[in-house]
């Protein structure tokens, strides 16, 4: 008897393996603490430098200052501060719970982004924004892999496939390689709503920073074209009380790089 292709679709949906709730809990435990090693679990300030290259050639070049900390759900509010061009000094990028502002102090105006715009090369706002995996993603352990981390060193690493959750999230997907030893994120390989891979992103530069070792450099490649790639580079970090009304969009033009308002 041939079967038809719906029907054929559903016994292969019906008898395929799904995750227990005790492996979703173990992903979702694995990704959250990943997430603590990537950011920092309190308020803070650090600053970006976004460096693209093609081939070998530096081809452009941003810098921000990024101002976190968490929302009462365990995501963070983000005021993105532009420090170069000198063009764009000035402009900010705000995430308040899912929605992704960006005022211009020139025109006094707030309008809505999305997370998945390009800021440089291939770099989104997205990744800018400093955000827990755990609250845009649901996490599928899809089993143990050795590979080859950033600093080229063969690691034993969990595999996760990430979905996202809520349309604020960057990626409709991610496949991320977290370190069995110490919860490191060590590679990701982020999907656009096509299935389409966008990017490839190794983490990298271990360093003390706070209370944990964290990296401080993300270097991403095209998912197009390999000689494409953006160097995003953190540095002085320093925790500060970041008062809750600055997260707001009226506050965006009395907000100042020294001092937050």
């Amino acid at each position: 008897m041939m079967l038809k292709p719906l029907h054929l679709l559903y016994l292969i949906t019906a008898f395929s393996p799904l995750p227990s709730l005790a492996e979703q809990a173990q992903a979702q435990d694995i990704l959250q603490r990943s997430d603590a090693i990537r950011n920092p679990q309190s308020s803070f300030v650090v600053k970006v430098a976004l460096k693209q290259y093609e081939g070998n050639q530096l081809t452009d070049e941003n810098r921000v200052t990024t101002h976190s900390r968490q929302n009462t759900k365990g995501q963070f509010l983000t005021i993105v501060h532009i420090d170069y061009p000198s063009r764009d000094r000035g402009k900010l990028l705000l995430r308040n719970d899912n929605i992704l502002w960006f005022y211009d102090p020139k025109s006094k105006a707030s309008v809505r982004m999305s997370p998945r715009q390009r800021l440089l090369g291939n770099a989104s706002n997205g990744d800018v924004i400093t955000s827990n995996f755990t609250q845009d993603y649901s996490a599928v352990l899809q089993g143990e892999e050795s590979i080859v981390d950033g600093d080229r060193q063969a690691r034993a690493a969990w595999k996760l496939r990430l979905s996202s959750i809520n349309d604020f999230a960057p990626y409709k997907a991610i496949e991320l390689w977290v370190d069995k030893e110490n919860d490191r994120p060590l590679k990701g390989k982020f999907y656009g709503g096509s299935g389409r891979l966008l990017k490839v992103a190794w983490y990298r530069k271990w360093q003390q920073v706070f209370d944990r070792i964290r990296p401080t450099e993300v270097l991403i490649s095209d998912g197009f074209n390999p000689n494409k790639v953006t160097l995003m580079q953190m540095s002085n970090y320093r925790q500060q009380d970041l008062p809750l009304p600055w997260f707001n969009k009226e506050w965006l033009s009395h907000f100042s790089p020294q001092g937050g308002v």
